[in-house]
């Protein structure tokens, strides 16, 4: 497959199962051709010259018709504040005129860090979708019965005109109506990037476009990947990245367990190695390594603290859930295991092997974006991507997966590590550890997927009703295989992962390769707390 069968005129083809809902749209469609330009962008980058910048709206939206909206000059103005974003720059001021490239010279800082915030709404790219309103469709027969208007509490329905119609000024939203008609007429609109959201960061600003509450926001980026019409964005590294690998500092590709299919068939494990560094990466690493780490210590916690302690642990490797439940939960959030991520244990180990390298993580998560930012996080991830940013990587360099020399498959992680790529895989794996080390421990342990069903997750702990349990919470849909910066549909990932469990070499995380690196890592202190 080469990767440039997504990239022709803007058309979309509709056959290619891609994207969170295994569905390639529009959106998928702008948003990579603006990762491929940055990627193009920073690799032909010298001497401080960013003038290239404006030519990208051209090269994403060409001519002057319309090709996703009615018009070309509002596809480019969307496109030019995307190509902000993908630079890792702010949007720029809406009520004024400012160039392209200004504050431009932000990006070319090889120490630059994601500055709040991660998650952007471009105001003129929303539709302003109505939210929370009850709503009569052409559906409706106007039928001598009206089971609507018998069962509305509130009087709210008439008929106006000749049709059904909802006075929403008394409606109260209880469905009744929803739930009598008939013919199915009649629908609840919610906007789409609120419901999503788990934390109920979404809101509407004086215009009635979506507005995100940044002391809720836990940067999960489902609201992003929600959007019919593509109006949010997070801020992106391909830049500062690909500046790093132009250097003479190693820079290292540590990869997410979720890889593996994300790229198309063509693209197998035994290709990842060659894939990476036909980009310019030194080598790979796989984090199911740190996963590994990861499951050793979260056991040993456990066992040393649950119930004596604190009542339960949670799995720490999901920053959105983590950061969720500190935030709304205080209490409880304090049970949430205070071990390394697999993602940083990953990079401190290979900084440990190759001392004054980079190290780049590439998965599917737009909250390790902010992860990466923590002050003792900093020294160990220097620049975080997602799998849709290094396609766009991919594209500029045209690497044709199809013609790759296979190697062997990065280094050797167990299956356990592996499987945290989705749903039930952290707890399967720590289960799995105290099963062969500490058999006489039984371990009760519970899951949610999805930050809603987290926060209901934490109120029945909170009620009591886990105590003695282990909690692995997952803020997207699926887990890790769902996250905001994935390709493929979720089946199919999960498919591709587990396939690849079966031909690890070691099953659990004690059998791993690297097990007795923990020792080592511990020593740079290896608990962090979740401040920036």
């Amino acid at each position: 497959m080469c990767v440039e069968f997504m990239f022709g005129m803007p058309k979309v083809n509709r056959s290619k199962e891609v994207g969170m809902k295994g569905i390639y749209t529009n959106v998928n469609d702008i948003r990579k051709r603006v990762f491929a330009e940055v990627a193009k962008l920073a690799y032909d980058y010298k001497d401080g010259d960013l003038s290239a910048m404006h030519q990208i709206p051209y090269n994403v939206i060409p001519g002057i018709e319309g090709s996703y909206r009615n018009s070309a000059f509002l596809e480019r103005a969307i496109v030019s504040e995307r190509t902000r974003l993908a630079l890792g720059l702010d949007l720029r001021d809406f009520e004024a005129f400012d160039s392209l490239t200004v504050g431009a010279e932000k990006c070319i800082q090889p120490e630059t860090y994601y500055e709040k915030p991660l998650m952007n709404v471009i105001k003129f790219a929303c539709h302003k979708c109505p939210d929370n309103v009850v709503h009569i469709t052409d559906g409706c027969q106007l039928c001598l019965a009206h089971p609507c208007m018998e069962v509305c509490p509130k009087n709210a329905i008439s008929v106006v005109n000749g049709r059904n119609q909802i006075d929403q000024s008394k409606c109260i939203k209880c469905g009744k109506c929803i739930a009598a008609c008939p013919y199915h007429a009649i629908m609840k609109l919610e906007r789409p990037c609120a419901k999503a959201c788990g934390v109920k960061a979404i809101g509407s600003d004086a215009n009635g476009a979506a507005d995100i509450d940044y002391e809720k926001c836990v940067s999960c980026g489902q609201c992003q990947v929600n959007c019919p019409f593509g109006a949010i964005s997070d801020k992106s590294q391909i830049f500062q990245t690909i500046q790093a690998i132009k250097s003479d500092v190693p820079v290292y590709a540590a990869i997410a367990p979720a890889v593996t299919g994300q790229f198309g068939p063509a693209m197998t494990p035994e290709r990842i190695r060659t894939a990476f560094q036909a980009l310019g990466f030194k080598d790979v690493y796989e984090v199911a390594i740190g996963a590994d780490l990861c499951t050793i210590e979260e056991a040993k916690d456990f066992i040393r603290e649950v119930p004596d302690e604190i009542p339960f642990m949670g799995t720490s490797c999901c920053p959105a859930w983590s950061k969720m439940a500190k935030q709304m939960f205080p209490e409880q959030g304090k049970c949430i295991s205070m071990a390394l991520t697999p993602m940083v244990l990953t990079g401190r180990l290979i900084k440990r092997l190759d001392p004054g390298c980079k190290v780049a993580f590439i998965g599917p998560c737009a909250a390790k974006k902010l992860e990466a930012r923590r002050r003792s996080i900093r020294s160990d991830i220097d620049f975080v991507l997602t799998f849709e940013e290094v396609f766009g990587m991919f594209t500029a360099k045209g690497i044709d997966f199809s013609q790759l020399e296979e190697a062997d498959t990065m280094h050797g992680a167990s299956a356990d590590g592996r499987g945290f790529a989705f749903s039930g895989g952290v707890a399967n794996a720590v289960v799995n550890y105290i099963k062969e080390h500490y058999p006489d421990r039984e371990v009760k342990t519970a899951k949610a997927e999805g930050l809603e069903d987290c926060r209901k997750m934490l109120l029945l702990a909170k009620a009591g009703k886990y105590n003695g349990y282990l909690l692995e919470g997952m803020g997207c849909p699926g887990g890790c295989v769902a996250g905001a910066g994935t390709l493929q549909a979720v089946p199919k990932t999960v498919k591709a992962i587990q396939t690849h469990m079966k031909v690890s070499t070691a099953q659990h995380a004690s059998e791993s390769d690297y097990a007795n690196y923990l020792n080592v890592l511990e020593e740079d202190d290896h608990k962090a707390p979740m401040e920036e």
